[in-house]
């Protein structure tokens, strides 16, 4: 589900340069200078009202986080919930995800997410999802050699062809849950959108990394 369009969103975000970074192409190969360290980076894809990414920041603040998403309503509507707490290894990023290798350098990022992308059930619009193959071109060229990513989807079609996708593009699948709320072996931060509809069926969950 998509944020009613927001008014001047955007113009509300460049006001908050703590958090968000309205020129993200500037630091690729060097988001260093953006956290002041050289923790590892992990980011988000389609960061949602940001709750997931927030937890995880707060977590763990040796590793510096980027939440990434290309509609700025739903981008300022997750900075209002981060700005909550002062948290400096946690940045928001208006971008695409097929823009991934304009931002960021070979290796850069050591860990991406996709939550709860749309799966685009029609066989017409496969090139859209996160794990087409596309996609997964860009995200090997940005993970370091020991890079991952973890997706959550509740959709079973979608959890399959991803698995299909990773394996036919040589990747590792490494971890897979059919059932991540009754699955002890993983530790899970819900979404928004996971909290709302999980109760309707499974979360399906696997982690890939890159072979080689």
């Amino acid at each position: 589900m998509r944020l009613r369009k927001i008014k001047n969103a955007l113009e509300h975000l460049t006001v908050n340069t703590a958090y968000f970074i309205p020129n993200p192409q500037d630091f690729k190969g060097n988001w260093k200078k953006v956290f002041n360290n050289s923790n590892p980076i992990h980011i988000e894809i389609g960061c949602g009202k940001g709750k997931f990414i927030k937890e995880l920041a707060k977590l763990n603040p040796n590793i510096n986080y980027i939440a990434i998403e290309k509609y700025d309503s739903v981008l300022l509507r997750a900075m209002e919930k981060i700005e909550e707490e002062m948290m400096p290894n946690l940045k928001l990023a208006l971008l695409d995800a097929s823009q991934l290798t304009d931002y960021f350098s070979e290796g850069e990022v050591s860990l991406i997410y996709i939550n709860f992308s749309d799966p685009w059930p029609k066989s017409a619009h496969a090139k859209r999802r996160l794990t087409y193959k596309t996609f997964l071109a860009s995200y090997e060229q940005v993970l370091s050699a020991s890079g991952a990513i973890y997706q959550k989807t509740d959709n079973r079609k979608f959890f399959e062809y991803s698995l299909e996708s990773f394996s036919e593009n040589g990747w590792k699948i490494s971890k897979v849950s059919l059932d991540l709320h009754q699955d002890l072996d993983f530790f899970n931060i819900p979404t928004e959108f996971e909290e709302k509809w999980s109760k309707l069926g499974p979360i399906y969950r696997l982690e890939a990394r890159k072979n080689g």
